[in-house]
């Protein structure tokens, strides 16, 4: 017996050590090795001030012309585009708007080189003597109105396009001194701290690159500060930027909505987490919409009639409230690996439906406590989410968090779905908000209208009243808190909503709130006005919309 083992234990280690010979001889070619990676960032700071000067008067062209002063030492040295952005959850800036890139030093030109396999990643051999390179180069804005940023009479000016970073150190640890030169007579609005304005040109205070790319600029002609602070130590403003002066007009009715939209935000978190809060927001019909957080401001904008047509504009309301959220979640607090220590670090994105998910849960909610919206549209809201997903094929194949990755695989937006009801798109918003509402109703259902969701984010959102140091969160801290407002197996109950498949509509909140799902033929005021800023939807019928300039969207659910 003892010798029938061994034996079969030569035999098959003689096997082994052939099958390992044929394949290191095998014909043909082998890969080259990849080349190593820029160096990992660590948490000390980088010696010296970066200078960054930006020209932002060639509006008509779209090109912002940069100029940067990076302090180095001799040898090589990797400077970093920004790849990963907060807010887009993807690799979303392009590397291919970064041109006419020369890099000198002394008055001598110093060679660089893109690595191969990284596009946002560049190397330079500094020479000995060298102990700053002088960078020069060009953005170019997108000139298409849907996807651009700059028009002749409002700008968005992101620094993340419009600067490279030494590689190998925290963001948060790495200073700019950041400069703008503006068009003549443009005025602008930024959470950044002013030094000093001379001109067109201003100069800001020296700042961390963290927080450089967490604030960006709106500049314009027509321009007008709308105050909606709650007092002396809560500043809140809402910078409008418009095409024509008239635009900007606020009727005192209005500004009381938007007033009550702090007031309510304040009520629902009891705390806030930045010094001071801008709305930047631009009415245009030349600059693409937006809607992008940030810590203490907010890149917002919609269609030029949002004041001047009030009713026609309904369907956009929820955009200032779902941005003045992520001040608290998505920015102050954030799921732990959404956080990266630069923008080069990739994130990963499975807590997304509660960054945007509650997020949007709670835009729609403080949308209709400030009056922005009334309760029956917001009603109309909800069954509209619903019915979409009544439609959805895609929920019997594919999960809602696997969904969180939809940024990553469409580069945020810039491969459509083709078939978008079978594919699945950004459902980690709206979906989500049925699977909050639901668990909103199970707390008031199992506390006899004790507690709600508003006690679980006062309690996970309100801590640290002033800070804006950002504090990490996992799926395991949510659990806690929220069992700490209301026990129950909460651990299960978001596990079956967001991680397996589920074909069935999560609509218990709707019935539990009192409520239930119906199909008529009389179209909804609410789906009148979403007809008319979107065109007409017939996706939960015959499967397809037509867009409101023309043409058709094949939604897949035609079978």
């Amino acid at each position: 017996m003892l010798r029938v083992s061994f034996f079969h234990l030569f035999t098959a280690v003689l096997i082994a050590l052939a099958g390992i010979g044929f394949a290191q001889n095998s014909p043909g070619p082998h890969p080259v090795p990849l080349p190593a990676p820029a160096a990992a960032p660590i948490d000390q700071p980088y010696s010296g001030t970066i200078s960054l000067s930006v020209d932002l008067t060639n509006v008509n062209q779209r090109v912002l012309s940069v100029r940067e002063t990076i302090p180095v030492k001799p040898g090589q040295n990797t400077l970093l585009y920004p790849q990963w952005l907060p807010g887009t959850h993807s690799p979303s800036n392009a590397a291919g708007n970064l041109v006419g890139l020369v890099v000198t030093a002394n008055g001598k030109h110093i060679p660089w080189v893109r690595d191969r396999v990284n596009m946002w990643t560049f190397s330079i051999d500094v020479p000995r003597g060298v102990s700053a390179l002088d960078l020069s180069f060009q953005y170019l804005a997108p000139v298409k109105p849907e996807q651009g940023r700059i028009s002749n009479k409002i700008a968005d000016l992101t620094w993340n396009s419009v600067l490279l970073y030494p590689a190998g150190y925290f963001a948060r640890q790495i200073q700019f001194a950041p400069e703008l030169r503006l068009p003549e007579g443009w005025k602008f609005a930024t959470s950044l701290d002013v030094k000093s304005q001379n001109g067109s040109v201003v100069q800001f205070k020296n700042v961390p690159l963290n927080t450089l790319i967490d604030s960006p600029l709106y500049a314009g002609v027509n321009f007008k500060r709308v105050d909606l602070s709650t007092g002396p130590n809560d500043p809140v403003y809402l910078d409008v930027f418009a095409d024509k002066p008239e635009q900007t007009q606020i009727t005192p009715e209005e500004l009381q909505y938007h007033k009550n939209l702090v007031i309510q935000a304040e009520k629902l978190f009891n705390s806030r987490h930045y010094d001071r809060y801008d709305f930047l927001f631009s009415l245009s019909d030349s600059v693409g919409g937006k809607g992008l957080e940030h810590h203490q401001s907010s890149e917002d904008g919609t269609r030029a009639n949002y004041f001047t047509d009030w009713i026609a504009g309904v369907s956009g309301r929820a955009l200032l409230p779902h941005e003045y959220v992520h001040s608290w979640n998505g920015k102050f607090r954030r799921p732990a690996d959404l956080w990266t220590a630069n923008f080069n670090e990739p994130m990963r994105n499975d807590l997304l439906w509660v960054y945007e998910g509650l997020t949007d849960y709670y835009g729609n909610v403080l949308t209709a406590r400030s009056g922005l919206r009334t309760l029956e549209q917001t009603h109309d809201v909800i069954a509209e989410i619903a019915a979409n997903f009544e439609a959805s094929p895609g929920r019997t194949w594919r999960s809602l968090e696997d969904t969180t990755n939809q940024p990553i695989l469409t580069a945020h937006g810039a491969r459509a779905e083709e078939w978008p009801s079978w594919q699945r798109s950004y459902d980690y918003y709206s979906e989500s908000d049925l699977v909050w509402l639901d668990a909103d109703t199970k707390i008031r259902e199992l506390s006899n209208g004790q507690k709600s969701l508003d006690d679980f984010a006062r309690l996970f959102f309100g801590i640290n009243d002033g800070s804006y140091v950002t504090v990490t969160y996992t799926f395991e801290d949510l659990v806690k808190a929220i069992n700490s407002v209301q026990p129950y197996d909460w651990a299960e109950f978001f596990r079956t909503r967001v991680d397996e498949i589920e074909p069935q509509v999560p609509e218990n909140g709707i019935a539990r709130g009192g409520y239930r799902l119906v199909y008529n033929d009389t179209e909804s005021e609410w789906m009148k006005h979403m007809d008319r800023s979107r065109g007409t939807s017939f996706a939960t019928s015959l499967g397809f919309a037509v867009k409101s300039g023309g043409g058709n969207e094949d939604d897949g659910n035609a079978n």
